[in-house]
């Protein structure tokens, strides 16, 4: 069977990807997902006449490095009944159910078809969120709990019921989708370039540099822009930045759930430090503004770069003791060991990505399979746990944020940069090629975003689909609570911290 093979963050024309029918298209996906090196990044549908709709599946390969797009042509008349591929790839599930929500195909078979997200733009507008068809087990003995959508503080909406039999917790089920922003909608139909800058910095904000990343790949990708090595260079260290930053805030967070205030404090104090120079470099600590395609208006100076060692070297000069105190104390180890396991073959079955899977054993990293950026021909070590629980994802963390410091620190120490660079950006005067598609796929410090872009006759986007590791990862959280007490929630929670906003888009 046909099918295109691209790099990451390249583009090919609509005019070369092969259509296939739904039967066909169907099984070869599902021969490709049962390789143990493929998995889903992206599948979505697009509408090309009022009846006619294409089904778009991008695979990554993460053997050969490559990135796979399968697409198959379907028909009305509608609601089109195709059969579901979930109940033999259950990571396909939410892709099915948002296709679903969105456009009037129906995946039969599909064993789990709920909303997503109730989004502005659904199929069915009689569909309401206080419908929502969550699982339940009639028994006098057992009970529900529901916590959320309104949480304290500045959290973000979701609604998450417990099925209970005492403390015991047989099922957790999570209802997303309270704010469906319209975010891919306002990416395809914004002729701004900035504007789409700004929007793809606000899909998860505490993941900014790393969709900022992926639009300025997908962008330049469509508009054939090269940039330096230089600047690709910067734009990785923004992300270990970023990585490094929020893995210690994570810490500090877990720290404060075991109440154990010193690392809780300490860990906080040195996350501010990391904001603090993503601030000085680019006027924001989220790293806003910083990347744009095609150019960068904050270069990394050569006293930025002395300041940066400077920094660095306090955080770890603190960093290091305290973690390992921290890993080492029984009150912590007690509280996180063998607390919301995942095993290796679960993580595979959910499609999990990033951190989630690497703490089962499961290697997925696109910085490693898939090198962009300033990642080509040099990476941080590829790190993987095996065990799949609470102290894994705690253990995982301080383990990256020593491989990021290393990464970094050889960069600075190596690189040939050029003080007299400036690679000035153009975000308002992007021309895009006509009828092209283009794939670009980071890794954030949650794991794999993915953005894909197709473009019209006239180079205008007309698809814009966005994936954060969040639409992966949250079923983990669900599955790894079942036969805990609830009040080990709240812990495994944390330790996961997925995004709602990145979620719903």
């Amino acid at each position: 069977m046909n099918y295109l093979r691209i790099k990451n963050g390249s583009a090919i024309s609509l005019y070369k990807l092969p259509s296939h029918t739904y039967n066909d298209w169907a099984m070869e996906a599902l021969r490709l997902l049962k390789e143990e090196y493929f998995h889903c990044a992206s599948y979505f549908a697009v509408r090309s006449s009022a009846d006619d709709f294409s089904l778009i599946l991008v695979l990554a390969d993460d053997l050969n490095q490559d990135v796979i797009v399968l697409s198959s042509s379907i028909k009305g008349p509608t609601p089109i009944k195709l059969k579901s591929l979930t109940p033999q790839i259950p990571a396909l599930h939410l892709f099915e159910r948002e296709i679903m929500e969105e456009f009037p195909i129906v995946f039969e078979g599909h064993p789990w078809p709920k909303p997503v997200r109730f989004s502005f733009n659904r199929c069915n507008h009689n569909d309401s969120i206080i419908d929502y068809p969550f699982y339940t087990i009639e028994s006098e003995q057992l009970h529900s709990v529901g916590v959320g959508p309104v949480h304290a503080g500045i959290i973000e909406p979701g609604h998450f019921r417990f099925t209970c039999d005492g403390e015991n917790v047989l099922h957790l089920e999570i209802q997303l989708g309270w704010q469906h922003r319209g975010v891919e909608y306002l990416m395809a139909n914004k002729d701004n370039g900035l504007q789409r800058s700004i929007l793809a910095e606000s899909i998860a904000g505490d993941s900014a540099i790393e969709h900022a990343t992926a639009w300025a790949m997908v962008a330049e990708a469509l508009s054939e822009q090269k940039v330096s090595n230089q600047l690709a260079i910067e734009r990785s260290i923004a992300q270990e930045l970023e990585r490094l930053a929020i893995h210690t805030g994570d810490i500090a967070a877990l720290c404060t759930d075991v109440a154990y205030h010193l690392g809780a404090n300490v860990f906080g104090i040195l996350r501010t430090g990391i904001i603090n120079f993503l601030q000085a470099w680019c006027g924001n600590r989220l790293g806003k503004s910083l990347i744009r395609p095609g150019g960068t208006y904050f270069r990394l100076s050569k006293d930025l770069r002395e300041r940066l060692k400077l920094v660095l070297a306090d955080y770890e000069r603190r960093f290091i003791p305290l973690s390992h105190l921290t890993y080492k104390l029984p009150s912590v180890q007690n509280r996180f060991d063998n607390i919301g396991v995942v095993t290796t073959q679960q993580a595979r079955e959910l499609g999990l990505v990033g951190m989630a899977a690497r703490m089962t054993g499961l290697g997925r990293d696109i910085r490693k399979s898939h090198p962009y950026a300033g990642y080509i021909g040099s990476s941080p070590e590829f790190i993987t746990l095996p065990k799949g629980d609470v102290f894994a994802r705690f253990l995982l963390r301080r383990k990256e944020i020593k491989a990021s410091l290393s990464w970094i620190r050889h960069i600075l120490d190596t690189f040939p940069f050029d003080d007299s660079f400036m690679e000035q950006p153009s975000p308002q005067t992007l021309k895009f090629q006509s009828s092209q598609l283009a794939v670009s796929l980071t890794e954030g410090w949650r794991g794999e975003v993915c953005h894909v872009a197709l473009t019209d006759e006239n180079g205008k986007i007309f698809r814009y689909k966005i994936k954060d590791p969040s639409f992966h990862n949250w079923k983990a959280l669900e599955l790894s609570l079942r036969n805990l007490e609830i009040s080990d929630f709240p812990i495994n929670n944390k330790s996961y911290n997925l995004s709602y906003c990145g979620f719903d888009l």
